[in-house]
């Protein structure tokens, strides 16, 4: 993978930079998605159980159950934390963490876009204004450049 060039410490890519990444960045990315919807699941489960042992002693292998989803749900946001920081060293930035959208910085006509992608995608093609978000995603036409 080429580093993207970096302008006040921010890196920013082009799209052969943003797609030559995918490989490694489309694994962590699926690894939160992933991870973000059993978090989900984990967490509905819990606030279950809390609510189950509201205004009555939560029997001993409610207690036990309550305890262990607990320490994992701790142990899987660490997870979560650590890949968010993986692709922050990257310099790129995660968006939803259920739908796997990310956003690579770019430089577009002399100022500061984002390339979009979500997983499933083929690859990088699409962009839009750094304040546009996904609703704002535009096809690639050509190169966008890291000036």
């Amino acid at each position: 993978m080429t580093a993207g060039k970096r302008k006040g410490g921010k890196k920013f890519f082009t799209a052969a930079e943003a797609n030559a990444s995918l490989p490694l960045v489309g694994a962590i990315v699926k690894d939160i998605t992933e991870l973000a919807t059993s978090l989900r699941d984990r967490q509905e489960r819990l606030e279950r159980l809390a609510d189950t042992g509201k205004g009555a002693r939560l029997g001993d292998a409610y207690q036990e159950e309550f305890a262990t989803l607990h320490q994992d749900q701790e142990r899987a946001e660490e997870r979560m934390h650590d890949y968010v920081r993986e692709l922050t060293a990257l310099g790129v930035e995660l968006k939803d963490y259920y739908t796997g959208l990310i956003d690579f910085p770019a430089w577009k006509d002399g100022h500061e876009v984002c390339l979009c992608w979500r997983l499933g995608e083929p690859g990088v093609d699409y962009w839009h204004e750094v304040d546009a978000g996904f609703a704002g995603r535009q096809k690639l036409k050509a190169e966008v450049h890291s000036n």
